[in-house]
């Protein structure tokens, strides 16, 4: 028996030095082959148990492939920008074909990935490469931890790429010292400035929004205020204790006077009033008065027009109850002299007239009076291309040269234009306007800078693939588009996965379930882009190995055909 088993040992080394020179030379072979993983042979003995120790009987020789998957291979730069490669942990979702019924996910670490004829992104074996879909505010799929979140890398982009603008931003510093071109209660058509923004429709046309600013001496009643942080022009007026039926008159002496009636529901007919807008409103359309909302949210009423030889008085009275109390005025006549009469503060009536400048500073009299002051009003329209007036309204600015205007609920001062028909079958449009960096500061106008995120149309001028693992187009128009983010694959045993051909591998039972990651996250290593994995194999070390199983597999022959010798004696035997 221990001649016969020593001829089945040499046997069995024959054919583990062939499985050892197989994987050795299948390691040579591919040296070149990008992400390419080497194996190894991994010998274990077989022995047979003897019961008495004065008999020997030999075992043989067992070999395994163990992969080294896990083993980085050194890393090269190409000139492609959809080449990657993966510095730490991962693979690339890949697929051979676009049939995600029939086709299972392959993971694979070449990334030599070029546009086919469709658009699809396939790497030099053919498969395709797979990866999240972002969505146009960057957000990734709510079940970005399945494969089924998963669609295929596709950048072809037929018609272009078109970026409407959403959002612009503009700094410009206003002229402290302009002269108001304004009288009381009605401005000029003409403007003290203007810029021209070019933003971008949904088609990729080019429109022209022209910003016009007018220098003003304050807010009026008709007037829609762009920036206001005060809601008491919505303030019921019997919140402020006036009755439903009181009455109250405003007298210029110029036009009639103006009796004005509190009603219990929207205003139906001219005179009637249920908020403080329509009390601004009303005294606004009488001629040579004027009503506006002051620095504290105080109702000041004004008489603003001169008339030589004239008295040139302004009348409040009472008419039914006492309304002009309970909004903090005082009934009486007011000469010219008090224009800053019949005013209030915060709902608390001032002093008997005349008012002192020193008490209420930022009370205003009329351009030319020694205790006028502008208060840093400017009217801003926004002009559309063909002429027409997309928005109008007053902006303020504090005593520093800074905008003065409360912050929205985003944390922004911006003035929000919707729904703008460009009237060319374009989509209409929402542009948000930030306008915090306006100043008013007195010298030159200027305009310090002005931005927005739009671009005309564009056509694809290339593909790349970020660290981060984003696929991101490029066009021609200086925009780009983020289209997809690359997941890389983690196991938790990759020397367990099952290679296939074509530089891939598939899940096993060895290799555990796949996990989605993020670049970077969870233990997942880093896309690096424009390179390439070169193979993890040593020439130097496979010859080494290549030699050492020659020689193992040359002493086996030995063995053999000693046996054969030793049996042909035994045979010779008579």
């Amino acid at each position: 028996m221990g001649l016969f088993g020593s001829l089945f040992t040499g046997v069995s080394a024959l054919f583990a030095q062939s499985q050892n020179t197989a994987i050795i030379s299948n390691n040579i072979a591919n040296v070149n082959t990008t992400g390419f993983k080497r194996a190894e042979a991994a010998f274990q003995s077989l022995v047979t148990t003897e019961s008495r120790l004065s008999r020997y009987s030999p075992g043989t020789v067992s070999v395994n492939r163990l992969q080294n998957v896990d083993q980085q291979g050194a890393l090269q730069q190409t000139s492609s920008g959809t080449d990657a490669s993966i510095s730490g942990n991962g693979f690339f979702p890949v697929r051979r074909g676009t049939d995600s019924f029939s086709q299972e996910f392959l993971y694979s670490r070449a990334g030599q990935f070029g546009e086919d004829a469709q658009g699809l992104l396939r790497n030099a074996a053919g498969f395709i490469l797979y990866a999240w879909p972002i969505d146009a505010n960057g957000n990734l799929p709510a079940n970005q931890g399945d494969l089924t979140s998963l669609v295929q890398a596709d950048v072809a982009f037929l018609g272009g790429l078109t970026r409407p603008t959403s959002d612009a931003e503009l700094a410009i510093n206003l002229d402290a010292s302009e002269v108001d071109s304004t009288l009381a209660g009605a401005l000029t058509a003409q403007n003290d400035f203007s810029r021209g923004v070019t933003v971008f429709d949904s088609l990729g046309g080019a429109q022209t929004l022209t910003f016009e600013f007018t220098k003003t001496y304050g807010p009026h009643g008709t007037a829609a205020s762009i920036i206001s942080g005060n809601s008491a022009t919505t303030e019921l007026v019997d919140d402020l204790g006036l009755t439903v039926g009181n009455t109250f008159t405003v007298d210029t002496e110029i036009s009639g006077v103006l009796t004005l009636t509190v009603v219990a529901g929207t205003p139906a007919a001219p005179g009637e009033v249920q908020t403080i807008g329509d009390i601004l409103s009303e005294v606004n359309a009488l001629a040579g008065a004027e009503a506006f909302l002051g620095n504290d949210g105080e109702l000041v009423i004004q008489r603003d027009e001169f008339e030589a030889g004239a008295v040139n008085v302004l009348t409040l009275a009472n008419g039914i109850g006492t309304p002009l109390a309970g909004l903090g005025l005082v009934a009486g006549a007011f000469p010219s002299s008090d224009l800053n009469s019949a005013t209030y503060s915060n709902g608390t009536p001032a002093d008997s007239p005349p008012y002192s400048t020193e008490s209420y500073p930022s009370f205003r009299n009329l351009p030319g009076d020694v205790t006028y002051n502008n208060r840093g009003w400017w009217q801003m329209q926004i002009i559309h291309p063909d002429g027409s007036e997309i928005n109008t309204g007053l902006i303020n600015f504090n005593g520093d040269g800074t905008i003065n205007a409360l912050n929205d609920s985003d944390g922004n001062i911006d003035i929000e234009l919707t729904n703008i028909d460009w009237g060319n079958g374009s989509d209409p449009q929402n542009i948000d306007v930030d306008i915090e960096r306006f100043s008013q500061f007195s010298g030159n106008y200027d305009v310090i800078f002005s931005d927005q995120n739009g671009a005309e149309l564009g056509l694809r001028t290339g593909v790349e693939i970020t660290r981060e693992g984003i696929v991101v187009a490029r066009f021609s128009n200086g925009a780009s588009a983020d289209l997809y983010k690359i997941p890389l694959i983690t196991f938790a045993n990759p020397n367990g996965l099952t290679e296939v051909s074509g530089t891939a591998y598939t899940e096993s039972e060895d290799s555990g379930e796949e996990n989605l990651r993020e670049a970077g996250t969870g233990g997942a290593g880093f896309v690096e882009p424009s390179t390439l994995e070169a193979s993890n194999v040593d020439l130097a070390d496979e010859f080494a190995k290549l030699i050492i199983s020659q020689r193992a597999f040359g002493a086996s022959t030995r063995v053999i055909s000693t046996v054969d010798q030793m049996t042909e004696d035994l045979l010779r035997l008579r």
